[in-house]
């Protein structure tokens, strides 16, 4: 009695599920998650899209998920599956994030539109966000090595902006100021995805990473890059400028993760 007493206890030991563990984040942020198993092949999914994970040996993983900058507050499954098995189930709380105000004054052009402007920036934007989806193939690693150029951060990331005094979209990344004719560096190695002149972004590069990273740079007063271009880390992208809608020399500094719009400084090393 005392034996088989013993041998249940050692089973239920050894089928119990590991104990959930819970991840942190506000809105906007790239969580780094971990988990253990010990097999080749796993999958990572969270609030309904696949994240990239690695493989960092004897049994250990490392996930990244991207919080969008409105994702609802809440409780969000992690689920950890191999061979459509759940392996795993651990949990996101993500929190309301707190955003500052930002106003700014632009003349009537850049902030009210006729028809052939307004198709011009829906264009524009439908081509920008197409880049979001382009596929590159690159190693598993979601961080950035530093910020493209120093500088004053003028407006942060998920700022209310008002234009004119009229309510805009939050904004979706950070703007840098610096002088005009500041070096960009790209703060990680990838291909260009979109060379453009945009009425509003002014000229435009975006960088696809792999893993459905990509980070876009904006307002610059010169780039010699073109779509296809592969860029190292470190290596120079343009130079800082005013093109589009800017009240001065700055650069917009964005972040896509699987379209999530995540605030860039959240990647940083």
């Amino acid at each position: 009695m005392k034996l088989s007493l013993f041998w249940t206890c050692i089973v239920l030991l050894w089928t119990a599920p590991l104990q959930a563990a819970e991840w942190q984040a506000i809105q906007g942020d790239v969580v780094t998650v971990a988990t253990t198993y010990d097999g080749k092949y796993l999958t990572l999914t969270c609030m309904g899209k696949s994240w990239p994970l690695k493989s960092l040996g004897h049994g250990k993983w490392r996930g990244w998920i991207g919080v969008d900058l409105k994702q609802k507050p809440g409780k969000y499954n992690i689920i950890w599956k191999a061979a459509k098995k759940t392996v795993a189930n651990d949990f996101l709380l993500v929190a309301k994030g707190t955003f500052r105000i930002s106003h700014i004054e632009v003349s009537r052009k850049m902030a009210v539109f006729d028809k052939p402007t307004l198709a011009r920036i829906r264009r524009e934007v439908k081509a920008l966000k197409a880049s979001y989806r382009e596929q590159v193939a690159a190693k598993p690693d979601i961080v950035m090595q530093f910020r493209p150029i120093d500088g004053i951060v003028s407006t942060p990331f998920g700022a209310q902006r008002f234009v004119n005094g009229e309510p805009r979209s939050p904004h979706s990344g950070i703007d840098i100021a610096a002088p005009a004719g500041t070096i960009i560096r790209a703060p990680l190695a990838g291909r260009v995805l979109l060379v453009a002149d945009m009425y509003l972004n002014g000229k435009t590069v975006a960088i696809g990473h792999g893993n459905g990273l990509v980070s876009v740079y904006s307002h610059m007063r010169l780039t010699t890059l073109k779509k296809g271009d592969w860029i190292e880390t470190g290596q120079q992208i343009g130079e800082v400028g005013a093109t589009g809608r800017a009240t001065g020399p700055h650069l917009h500094w964005g972040v896509r993760f699987h379209n999530a719009r995540v605030n860039p400084d959240s990647m940083l090393q």
